[in-house]
C-alpha cells in the first residue's frame, strides 16, 4: 500500500475530491490551512496580507496498482492551471491498523 500526500491551492479542493470520488478513492484525510511554497516557481501560500492563498493537502492510502492513475489524473489537473500547483508525493505504507 501508498500513502499519496496531495498539496494545492484552496481553490481546487472541490476539484480534487471530485478527482478522488471518480477515482473510487473514497477515504482521505483534508488538510485545511497549509502553508508553504512550491520547490520551483511557486509562490508562498502563507494566507497573509503579502501572500494571501492557502493550500490544504488530502493523503489518502491506495493500493500499489492505483498510485499511477491517481498520479496522472493529479499531473492532468495540475495542467489545467499550473500558476495554482497541485503537487503530490507517495511514501510507502509499512502497516495497517
Amino acid at each position: 500500500m501508498k500513502s499519496v500526500f496531495i498539496v494545492f491551492n484552496q481553490s481546487n479542493t472541490e476539484r480534487v475530491e471530485y478527482m478522488l470520488d471518480e477515482l473510487g478513492i473514497r477515504g482521505f484525510t483534508l488538510f485545511e490551512q497549509v502553508q508553504g511554497r512550491g520547490t520551483n516557481s511557486g509562490e508562498p501560500r502563507r494566507g497573509t496580507h503579502t501572500w494571501p492563498e492557502m493550500n490544504s493537502a488530502v493523503m489518502c492510502i491506495v493500493e500499489d496498482d492505483r498510485v499511477d492513475e491517481l498520479l496522472k489524473t493529479t499531473h492532468k489537473l495540475d495542467k489545467r492551471n499550473p500558476e495554482i500547483g497541485v503537487k503530490a508525493f507517495v511514501w510507502n505504507i509499512e502497516k495497517v491498523v
